[in-house]
């Protein structure tokens, strides 16, 4: 897995007979509100303490539990009962926007803790559409009712190696814990590894995670996405053709290797899954990349130097390409939703010595399919909107566009 990861305030309303006070009755300010002023340490956010936690029992654990295989279980997408225009969702929304063209999209003024089924649908189907779809300061989505929200989609996944939270009862609920006592793992990994989707061994998986504390503002700690999508469509038609011909082999091995190595359990037994390299996903119709760069070792059916190439080349697609990433900044209580069946993301270092604290549920989706009628979504919204299509004649002349 990657690297482990503001109330608002609120008004005070005056009783009606409040006295309004005259410039004469306004108090004087002291010499220091007067004399106040911004005081900044560049590359130095104030460390919160860590002495009293109200999310304790959300903090990591690592119980030895063993669970058994996991079975593959018939499958709905709720997208598919959404509204194309998303209008239950946005009912109560004061404001929506996109990141960029690609992937991100964030969402104002909707209660997650009080969503009804017709906006879960939309949501699904925004999800499955836009990538990740992003949440500010959902102070009431606390943990049960997070579960309860993931849950409507779908059975909750339980993780063969990762934390769960100290509080009994949550073992389907992931936590992301750094803080400054946390070891420093930047040297351990390449960037281009710590890309990844979640369980990209087992059929595909939705995530939606829950920040419950820091870094704050400036301290670090943000959170990447790449659509795969948009990987696809980087490709020349005769790559993509290529690779839709092609499965890879997904190992949890190394992972529960990790967590060996740290005197941690495996709680379940690891496996390699083998999967087509490219996917068609059920609500959209568009195809997409489907490879993790975090636990793909093979290219199935091709010599051991085609496959490094191949793995070698979709490393650098999705790990630099800028227009197809969006970077998310974590507050208190904000919430992430992703579709891991065409995302990958990755966490980011240099957040120490704040605390990083994120609260995941997952469910579990179909097993991921190669549908040659699928279409790419680059080409459906180019069609759509007007625009041209993109030329991908990397022989042509042309200047840097700076």
């Amino acid at each position: 897995m990657a690297p482990a990861l503001i109330e608002p305030i609120q008004p005070i309303a005056l009783p009606i007979s409040s006295k309004i006070l005259s410039f004469q009755d306004a108090p004087r300010p002291t010499y220091a509100q007067a004399t106040k002023r911004v005081e900044y340490e560049p590359g130095r956010t104030a460390v919160e303490s860590l002495e009293f936690y109200e999310h304790e029992d959300l903090r990591p654990s690592f119980p030895n539990l063993h669970w058994e295989a996991l079975e593959e279980l018939p499958y709905h997408d709720k997208g598919l009962q959404g509204d194309p225009r998303f209008r239950n969702l946005l009912a109560s929304a004061t404001d929506v926007f996109d990141y960029n063209p690609k992937i991100g999209t964030e969402i104002h003024g909707v209660n997650l803790a009080k969503l009804t089924n017709a906006q879960k649908d939309d949501l699904a189907r925004l999800i499955s559409i836009r990538g990740v779809v992003f949440f500010r300061s959902q102070s009431e989505l606390d943990i049960e009712a997070q579960r309860d929200l993931g849950a409507y989609f779908g059975k909750l996944h339980k993780h063969a190696t990762t934390a769960i939270p100290k509080r009994s009862g949550l073992e389907d609920v992931h936590v992301v814990y750094t803080d400054g006592t946390s070891k420093d793992q930047r040297a351990v990994f390449a960037p281009t590894f710590l890309w990844h989707s979640d369980v990209g061994t087992l059929s595909a998986i939705i995530a939606k995670s829950a920040n419950k504390d820091g870094p704050p503002r400036g301290g670090g700690g943000d959170t990447l996405w790449a659509s795969q999508y948009a990987a696809y469509d980087l490709l020349s038609p005769s790559m993509q053709k290529y690779l839709e011909g092609l499965t890879a082999l997904h190992s949890a091995h190394m992972q529960a290797d990790g967590s060996i190595a740290a005197g941690r359990p495996v709680r379940r037994d690891p496996i390699v899954s083998e999967h087509p390299l490219i996917r068609t996903h059920p609500v959209t119709g568009w195809k997409s990349l489907f490879f993790n760069p975090g636990f793909v070792t093979n290219i199935v059916g091709v010599p051991k130097a085609e496959s490094n190439a191949i793995i070698g080349y979709l490393n650098e697609i999705i790990s630099t390409t800028q227009e197809i990433h969006v970077r998310f900044q974590w507050q208190k209580n904000d919430v992430a939703f992703w579709d891991n069946r065409v995302c990958n993301h990755s966490a980011s270092y240099g957040f120490a010595p704040h605390r990083r604290h994120a609260v995941r549920v997952a469910n579990h989706a179909e097993r991921p399919v190669f549908d040659p009628a699928g279409k790419s979504q680059e080409e459906e919204l180019n069609a759509r909107f007007g625009l041209l299509q993109v030329d991908k004649d990397g022989a042509r002349q042309s200047n840097y566009n700076d």
